[in-house]
């Protein structure tokens, strides 16, 4: 049975996901370009590529349930208008970057062409 976590284009996000955090938290290794646009590049497939597989866990298509492209996209709008409206019309912390929007974009097409595969597919 494959799983979203044995698929490899899912591991390296979380785990270049996971080593940007740990060099930018712990040791205060900042990256100007890395750092303004890598997390937002890996969202996508990080986000989509557990909630997939929570609703292989509990649908009962199991490995064969994708999502649609409607679907993904919508993820995507939902990243963008989230992150990159509503948190900077609410708080000074964030701000809005259409670079940003780009790269949730560019993480949405990884994960549906690489991740968002059935097992029938395989």
């Amino acid at each position: 049975m494959i799983t979203v976590f044995k698929n490899p284009y899912f591991i390296f996000p979380c785990i270049i996901f996971w080593a940007n955090q740990y060099f930018e938290r712990i040791h205060h290794i900042f990256i100007p370009f890395v750092h303004a646009y890598l997390d937002d590049l890996l969202a996508m497939p990080v986000v989509l590529g557990i909630t997939l597989q929570v609703f292989r866990w509990i649908h009962p298509l199991k490995n064969t349930l994708v999502f649609t492209k409607f679907q993904v996209a919508l993820g995507w709008v939902y990243f963008s208008f989230l992150f990159e409206y509503a948190l900077p019309k609410w708080s000074h912390a964030y701000m809005a970057d259409i670079l940003d929007v780009v790269c949730y974009g560019i993480g949405a097409l990884i994960f549906y062409n690489f991740i968002n595969v059935s097992q029938e597919k395989i």
